[in-house]
């Protein structure tokens, strides 16, 4: 009785250590695929910098331009391109809203440079300023694409983390719960377009 007592006891530790070795290898998995998909986000963004000053430089170059806004533009690419180089690996969540901060601010400059121009139909014909709007707006849809994919595997890798039993491991050894991106204050309410003078 004494012996098959102790296969019992030694077939369910081996039970539990295997579960816990598949669980662990598991984790770590979805881990690195957040980490991927982190990469893909900064890899997207880092094509809007890109960019940026070459847009900067055809604005400059085709208009007597508004001086301030080309500062704007290029403080604003200065600060996200910071927001970049911050590290390797999941960014913790303060990181990621810092991350989202400046590259809002990017967007939104540029996206101001780009409806000024509409002042200079001369700069709205030339094929070089109509190249990289183009190439803006597809790493526009990059960007987007980036994000829904990198939120995707924070779901799937926060399944695991809060899901019961694998939860304890993840405590046990550092695999915290992840947040992805949110939208910006205020994109949940309607915008009103009103084309009366």
């Amino acid at each position: 009785m004494r012996g098959k007592t102790s296969y019992i006891v030694g077939a369910i530790i081996l039970l539990l250590v295997g579960y816990g070795i598949i669980s662990f290898n598991r984790l770590v998995s979805l881990e690195e695929a957040v980490n991927k998909q982190w990469s893909e986000v900064q890899n997207a963004y880092q094509r809007r910098i890109d960019l940026v000053p070459n847009l900067v430089n055809i604005v400059q170059g085709a208009a007597d331009y508004e001086r301030e806004t080309i500062v704007q533009v290029t403080e604003a690419r200065r600060k996200a391109e910071q927001g970049l180089a911050t590290g390797t690996g999941i960014p913790t969540d303060a990181a990621i809203l810092q991350f989202m901060q400046a590259q809002n601010g990017l967007a939104g400059v540029t996206n101001r440079l780009l409806l000024n121009v509409e002042r200079y139909p001369e700069l709205r014909g030339a094929e070089a300023f109509a190249g990289l709007q183009t190439q803006l707006e597809g790493t526009e849809r990059r960007i987007k694409f980036a994000r829904k994919d990198f939120n995707e595997a924070v779901q799937t890798y926060n399944q695991l983390v809060r899901g019961f039993p694998a939860s304890l491991l993840a405590r046990m050894f550092g695999f915290p719960v992840r947040k992805g991106f949110q939208a910006d204050a205020g994109t949940d309410q309607a915008v009103e377009i009103n084309f009366k003078p």
